[in-house]
């Protein structure tokens, strides 16, 4: 018998090889696929370090104790370094919860930080040795990731923040208050709510800097809410910004200012203000060496340097050198893009084009005129600068076309004024990280359907050399494949959609679809829910829609179902059997649309709101943000409840539940702080109470994706509930075949 059983596991390995016979792909594969993430590469190219994590990196999550700050959670994965010439690669740790992953300018220290119990602890990997190294520092006080790790330029010490002593024990003491009491009072005379107090405390950090070899810990910054901090090559510097909270408000640009300050690392008690404490915001932009400079004011571009700072009036570079308009002399209004690593030159941008600067103010000069005509200009492919060549006279450019899947990588030649394609084509590109000196850059690639994986090239892109290989059992399965499609809303604007093909498809049979909405949509890339959706028989669709500010809820109905309808007139997807789902706000979306249309044979809205009035005070550990959403935010609705009351109205599925007629299912975490699962229930109450096919299932240990974001097994239950309830609405001759079934059984 045993001879048997393993003359059959050798029959079916081999068909599997030779005939390319696939298996589906399955929920569990979809926990196995593995990325590489927190991807970090050596100043000089030579090596790339990251964590290497599958889907379980995300269960296990403790919801209840979002903002706790005894609770800490770092994802676990390996910990990796690769040397991108030969491609070896040397594991660091195989299972470790790290962050904040940073090399030394020589490439001989990776820093980071390690989770050990509750508690951060520094550590470095030494690419001599290959040990990991841990500095005893001679202090108690808690490290917090707060400002990340800074490495001075000698790679001898870093800058990180530190809690104060006795930091803990008041954060605490606010947070039981607010989430035990027994008592809690909530004071509209407070200038904060609590959970922004909360959120305050959180933020508070004092910055040191630490030896390495020592572990002796210095001083640098008091008690505050840093950012933004810059040491300078010298070592001489650190250049940092601070936020002041004032109080909690309800309106963009209000209740914080700002500053920016630097401080000699030999005199740290003697900062001087570069930007003295103002409510209106400021961005600095600096060279690589942290010495000099930049910022906007007015649309002019103005230099000072910090070892200079005090000495004379900063430079404006550019007042009064170029006109949008010569007759009437309309200044053009520049932003700044980046620094050359020299540190002489910056690239600017205008909405006329790229400008090169020096940085005395000379040579200002147009290296690329955008086209005057608006919609040629919004025609154009989108580029993004992501390098500058030493020698000053190349751009590379990532590049995506808004027509079609055409993506990579361009380079611009600043002197003849033209565009080079490195490396462009249907793949998805991302992640671009060029080595600061030599020839080295590193992205990551896909085809469009399957997972990334990471490889090195040269700045002439023409020796790919692929680093990893995370996933290579995915060629033994089933995968969906991918087209870009085209289609005109109820407005007649047009929209782009990611259409997903089943599985074993046939050209000329119809098949179930599967909406999975949000909002706008254009590439593709490796999408475990599609995939799982094309591996039942169904053709997934991620439409784009047109969401107008102050009626959001009319764009799902105008965009996506006239893609459905042109899937349809092609003969391509069966009319009755249309489902939609969506997460978050896609969820909202999902319960919003089925009581404008009985379109879907099966709707299931994930952590999604269905009522907008009731969510404004809802996810009190956010603060304000469900207010902020609402008026101002991703919500649209462009004006507070209180100005326009028929508009949020309008947009609460939960007012409209007597129109659904679709099957709803209804997904949520209890342990979820963005949406509360008490808004599903509202929506289970309002269709059962009507008589309406519902179900709510509220995962008790998840949080914001319900099941997806709970434990494994509530991540397998989501999937499969999902898939049956599709099936069961899909196919009801099917369900009432099962009912008939065990009706039988029973009689007999």
């Amino acid at each position: 018998m045993k001879r048997y059983i393993l003359s059959f596991v050798i029959l079916f390995a081999f068909t599997t090889l030779v005939l390319g016979q696939k298996t589906a792909f399955t929920v569990e594969d979809a926990i196995n696929v593995k990325s590489l993430n927190s991807q970090t590469l050596s100043n000089d190219g030579q090596y790339l370090a990251g964590i290497i994590a599958d889907g379980r990196a995300r269960f296990g999550t403790d919801h209840f104790r979002f903002r706790d700050p005894s609770y800490l959670n770092l994802r676990a994965g390996k910990l990796i370094v690769i040397n991108t010439d030969s491609g070896a690669e040397t594991v660091v740790f195989e299972n470790a919860r790290v962050s904040n992953l940073s090399w030394d300018d020589k490439a001989e220290k990776l820093v980071f930080f390690e989770q050990k119990d509750d508690k951060l602890v520094l550590a470095y990997y030494d690419t001599k040795s290959k040990k990991v190294r841990y500095p005893k520092l001679k202090d108690e006080r808690i490290l917090t990731s707060n400002t990340g790790i800074i490495i001075s330029g000698d790679g001898k010490s870093v800058v990180l923040s530190v809690r104060a002593n006795g930091w803990m024990e008041k954060a605490m003491a606010e947070y039981k208050e607010a989430t035990e009491g027994p008592i809690v009072v909530y004071d509209g005379n407070d200038d904060f709510l609590k959970w922004d107090k909360i959120s305050n405390t959180s933020r508070e950090a004092e910055v040191v800097s630490v030896d390495l070899k020592s572990g002796k810990m210095v001083d640098l910054l008091p008690v505050g809410s840093y950012g933004g901090l810059g040491l300078s090559d010298n070592g001489q510097y650190l250049v940092y910004g601070q936020t002041f909270r004032t109080k909690t408000s309800y309106k963009r640009n209000d209740g914080v200012e700002y500053q920016t300050s630097f401080i000699a690392l030999d005199k740290p008690s003697e900062a001087i203000d570069i930007y003295e404490r103002n409510k209106k915001r400021r961005a600095y932009s600096f060279d690589e060496s942290v010495m000099s400079f930049a910022w906007v004011d007015s649309g002019n571009v103005y230099l000072d340097k910090l070892d200079a700072f005090g000495e004379n009036e900063p430079i404006n570079l550019t007042k009064g050198k170029a006109f949008e308009d010569e007759e009437e002399k309309k200044a053009v209004k520049f932003s700044i893009a980046r620094w050359h690593s020299n540190g002489e030159k910056m690239l600017l941008t205008s909405k006329g084009g790229w400008w090169t600067i020096n940085i005395d103010g000379s040579d200002l000069k147009q290296v690329y005129e955008f086209p005057e005509d608006e919609e040629e200009k919004k025609a154009l492919p989108n580029r993004s600068v992501v390098k500058w060549s030493g020698d000053g006279q190349y751009l590379y450019v990532s590049y995506s076309e808004k027509e079609e899947w055409n993506r990579g990588i361009q380079r611009y030649n600043i002197n003849s004024g033209q565009f080079e394609d490195l490396m462009t084509n249907s793949n998805l590109y991302s992640g671009w990280r060029f080595a600061d000196g030599g020839n080295k850059v590193v992205y990551s690639k896909s085809d469009g359907d399957k997972p990334n994986e990471v490889f090195a090239n040269t700045l002439a892109f023409n020796a790919e050399n692929q680093l990893t290989d995370l996933n290579p059992w995915v060629v033994n399965k089933k995968w969906t494949n991918t087209e870009l499609i085209s289609y005109r809303d109820a407005d007649g604007k047009e929209l782009k959609g990611i259409l997903y093909y089943p599985v074993d498809y046939e050209p000329g049979k119809k098949y179930p679809l599967v909406l999975e909405v949000y909002e706008t949509f254009f590439n593709n890339g490796y999408r475990s829910s599609m995939n799982l959706i094309a591996n039942q028989g169904y053709f997934g669709l991620r439409p784009s829609v047109n969401l107008e500010q102050g009626y959001p809820g009319e764009g799902w109905l105008k965009g996506a179902t006239s893609a459905i309808n042109m899937l349809v007139d092609k003969g391509m997807v069966d009319n009755d059997k249309v489902g939609i789902h969506g997460t978050s706000y896609g969820g909202y979306a999902t319960s919003l649309i089925i009581t404008q249309t009985d379109r879907f044979a099966a709707a299931i809205n994930i952590s999604g709101k269905v009522n907008i009035i009731s969510f404004l005070g809802d996810s009190p550990k956010i603060g304000t943000r469900n207010y902020a959403a609402a008026e101002v935010g991703q919500d649209r609705i462009g004006a507070s409840f209180w100005d326009a009351p028929i508009k949020y109205f309008n947009t609460s599925a939960v007012f409209f539940a007597d129109r659904v007629n679709t099957p709803h299912l209804l997904l949520s975490g209890e342990g979820d702080w963005n949406v509360p699962g008490t808004n599903s229930r509202e929506m289970y109450y309002a269709l059962r109470r009507l008589g309406k096919d519902v179900q709510w299932v509220n995962y008790m240990r998840g949080g914001h994706g319900a099941g997806w974001a709970s434990v494994e097994s509530d991540y397998y239950d989501q999937w499969q509930r999902m898939f049956d309830f599709y099936d069961k609405h899909f196919y009801p001759e099917k369900d009432e075949e099962k009912t008939e079934t065990v009706e039988t059984d029973q009689g007999n």
